[in-house]
């Protein structure tokens, strides 16, 4: 049987030797005005962990508004490209094109792009029995995709290279925002390298303790600048900040 995803239940965690780590120390942010701006979109909790230990996420979503979901829908609707790890493509892959949400046409729509250095499977291709069918809509009915949006995922754009060298490519690019989702790893390892031009947190109203720490990858502290704060019914506050 294949494997049956939760998407919206746990966190994509890349491999334990994280493969996206920056061949070199890329030090300072290196984006340009002229440059594609990259992105990073994450849920955290007050004490700055973005999953449980195990990787469940169920505390997003206690404190999700119709405010806040539709800020979120302003910014998938801004980017050009999204990226991801491997770990979150195949969560993201067995959800998205059978979803019914506010934010499934941007995430169908919108072109992919997986870091992985060692290729992908098609990820669309999951066990849809009643039980599995439940987990990945968060026991909502599903939708059937169509064939273009099945296409959009089972043949994303794989970037198999260096990370700072495929994320520059991109960045000369024309066209708008890199978006970049995760996992953990992965967007751990857009930050040590210096690549991420903002971020957008979502900061939830909960003290996880312990979990996946966002920022622990960093060789030394980076001053950022507070772009703008914005607080949401649910209690959620909504920060951007970009390298200082």
């Amino acid at each position: 049987m294949s494997k049956s995803v939760s998407s919206i239940r746990r966190c994509s965690m890349e491999s334990q030797n994280d493969p996206w780590r920056p061949l070199r120390d890329e030090g300072k942010n290196m984006a340009s005005a002229t440059e594609r701006k990259l992105v990073l979109k994450m849920s955290m909790s007050l004490d700055g962990f973005v999953a449980e230990r195990d990787g469940k996420l169920d505390w997003i979503f206690r404190s999700s508004s119709a405010d806040s979901r539709a800020r979120l829908v302003d910014t998938l609707s801004e980017a050009g490209v999204h990226i991801m790890g491997s770990g979150s493509y195949y969560d993201m892959a067995a959800f998205w094109p059978f979803s019914d949400t506010p934010f499934t046409a941007a995430m169908n729509d919108i072109p992919k792009i997986v870091f992985s250095r060692t290729g992908i499977k098609d990820g669309t291709q999951v066990d849809r029995t009643a039980e599995a069918e439940a987990k990945l809509t968060g026991g909502r009915p599903s939708v059937t995709p169509t064939a273009a949006v099945l296409k959009s995922w089972a043949e994303p754009t794989v970037a198999r290279g260096d990370l700072a060298e495929e994320v520059r490519r991109l960045k000369e690019q024309p066209g708008k925002l890199i978006l970049a989702h995760g996992g953990v790893r992965f967007a751990r390892s857009l930050i040590a390298a210096g690549l991420v031009d903002e971020y957008r947190l979502a900061v939830h109203p909960v003290v996880l303790g312990q979990g996946h720490a966002l920022f622990s990858g960093l060789h030394s502290p980076a001053d950022l600048r507070l772009v703008s704060a914005t607080a949401y019914s649910g209690g959620v506050v909504g920060a951007v900040y970009q390298p200082a």
